[in-house]
């Protein structure tokens, strides 16, 4: 496979174009016949956007061409963008010795969850997966109900049910985390089998929307329960049964189910099974994370800071903005989602936070992202392993306090002549769930307003007007990732033996990408141990 890197051509360019760029750039004919076949073929590995001559946009591709004779191609190409490569194909471990005495049982449909299942229901594992919220669709129902009527389902929200937070977010599937076996890949061409625009394969920022994520999530429990997997819904666990420092069940609302071995991988926002683990003693530790407001703009303001003219042909434009201050605090944007809404992504009574989401088509009129700034344990105010819980859920009730229950939002002005806001400005809010205009000043600590309000002036430096004064920021954003890490082993085990904490709920991951990773990663370790076990009928004791 021969690799060409730095491709370059202007938006709405045909495809035609792109095969003669190519063909020019391999210096051989797109055209030409050998032994009855095109000289080459192609596929898109990576397309991203430049815009730096805006309002001039271009596309930037990595492609990877098959052709005959490929090392004489290169050596003939002389460029330092083409290169010879092999495409990396994430594999299987094969299967460990050990018997596996009962059923392997993951905790969590999250991303890491689903794809810690998927690996091992394909392997043959047969894994059994409980989930305390709901199926995807009545999930959605829950929610609509609850953004309309403020009616709280504490066990099925934008937190907990079938497909994890993501779903209700924007579905973004970039991540930062470096890619060596190809887990990444594997992780983006599910999605695709499972009915997820292709695009995501090569899209620099890939993203699916919640509409279309919510078909995927159904097709893929679909193809587990074919492989023999077991999926249990409104199955809250309670606790764990430990004998002999190893895990050898769970205790659900159901009933207790033994098990060979527990996938714990519970989500960020699990705060009571944080505690339970603490009361089983499992070893945790507070982490750090960030906490700030989602800040909401024009979608047309963003797209033309981005890409020089409001209407284009491409989507809405993202952006990403961060800085570090002298303080030492960090500041920068978090799930930006460009024609997205603000949603009430609380999952406690008495608090409110809030998230992010977008559809498929992003084609609200506002663009929206989390600018937050980061905390560390010494700002929690305790030294235990849940003391970034209880400061998450102190700031989410005082945000509750300040809205009576609805996302208390403020413009920007406002905020910083500390009075409470009475009207919009220029556009209003584009939100999910009862709203109300509030004073949000004195919610987070006044060296975090401070590094907050250096950073929106900051960034206005980037993109132009960032900082304008009807900016409406909402209240507040609290759950950028676990407060918690659970402690584990090289072989994924934590204190106690055969229970595999794991994804961003056990502080491993910050996404649906990574938190999905970690999941396959998790199944191999237990792969690499047991044997399948046989599928016998799930029981609840």
């Amino acid at each position: 496979m021969i690799r060409i890197s730095q491709v370059k051509l202007p938006v709405g360019h045909t495809k035609e174009a792109l095969t003669e760029r190519i063909a020019s750039i391999l210096k051989i004919k797109p055209n030409q016949k050998r032994k009855g076949e095109e000289s080459f073929s192609f596929r898109i590995e990576k397309r991203s956007i430049d815009g730096r001559r805006k309002p001039d946009l271009y596309y930037v591709y990595t492609v990877a061409v098959t052709a005959e004779e490929e090392e004489a191609l290169v050596r003939r190409a002389a460029n330092p963008s083409v290169t010879l490569a092999q495409k990396k194909v994430y594999t299987f471990p094969k299967p460990g010795d050990h018997a596996c005495d009962g059923r392997i049982v993951i905790v969590g449909a999250g991303p890491c969850g689903l794809f810690a299942a998927l690996q091992l229901a394909e392997a043959g594992y047969a894994p059994v997966l409980l989930e305390r919220g709901q199926s995807v669709k009545k999930r959605r129902e829950s929610l609509n109900a609850f953004w309309e009527s403020g009616v709280l389902n504490t066990e099925s929200n934008v937190q907990f049910g079938e497909g994890g937070a993501g779903t209700f977010s924007d579905g973004k599937l970039n991540t930062a985390v470096k890619d060596r076996d190809g887990k990444a890949a594997y992780v983006l061409e599910a999605f695709v089998r499972f009915g997820a625009p292709e695009e995501i394969l090569f899209d620099s920022r890939p993203h699916i929307g919640t509409d279309i994520l919510i078909s995927v999530i159904e097709k893929m429990r679909e193809y587990l329960l074919l492989l023999g997997a077991e999926i249990f819904f409104e199955t809250h666990v309670t606790d764990l049964i430990v004998s002999q420092g190893r895990c050898r069940g769970v205790v659900t609302n159901r009933g207790i189910l033994p098990a060979a071995a527990v996938v714990l991988a519970p989500g960020h926002s699990a705060r009571d099974t944080f505690s339970m683990l603490q009361e089983r003693n499992v070893s945790m530790e507070a982490k750090s994370f960030a906490v700030g407001f989602r800040v909401e703009h024009p979608r047309e303001m963003i797209d033309l800071a981005m890409y020089g003219r409001k209407k284009h042909p491409l989507s809405a434009a993202p952006y990403r903005v961060t800085s570090n201050f002298p303080n030492g605090r960090g500041v920068y944007s978090f799930c930006m989602c460009p024609g997205g809404f603000v949603v009430n992504a609380s999952s406690e009574e008495g608090g409110v936070c809030v998230n992010g989401m977008s559809y498929s088509e992003r084609g609200s009129k506002n663009a929206n992202s989390a600018i937050i700034v980061s905390v560390t344990p010494k700002d929690f105010g305790g030294d235990g392993p849940l003391s970034g819980v209880l400061y998450q859920r102190r700031l989410e009730r005082s945000c509750f306090a300040s809205g009576g229950g609805a996302i208390p939002q403020q413009l920007l002005g406002d905020f910083i002549q500390n009075r409470k806001s009475t009207d919009y400005g220029d556009f209003a809010s584009e939100a999910k769930g009862r709203t109300v205009l509030s004073n949000l000043r004195g919610l987070l600590a006044p060296e975090l307003e401070s590094s907050f309000l250096s950073g929106m002036a900051h960034f206005s430096r980037i993109i132009e007007n960032f900082d304008r004064k009807d900016a409406i920021l909402s209240g507040v954003e609290a759950r950028t990732s676990s407060p918690v890490r659970i402690l584990r082993d090289e072989q994924g085990q934590c204190s106690v033996k055969r229970l595999y904490p794991c994804g961003e709920g056990a502080g491993y991951a910050g996404g649906i990408m990574s938190a999905a990773m970690d999941g396959l990663r998790t199944a191999s370790l237990i792969m690499e141990q047991y044997a399948p076990p046989r599928a016998e009928p799930v029981l609840f004791l």
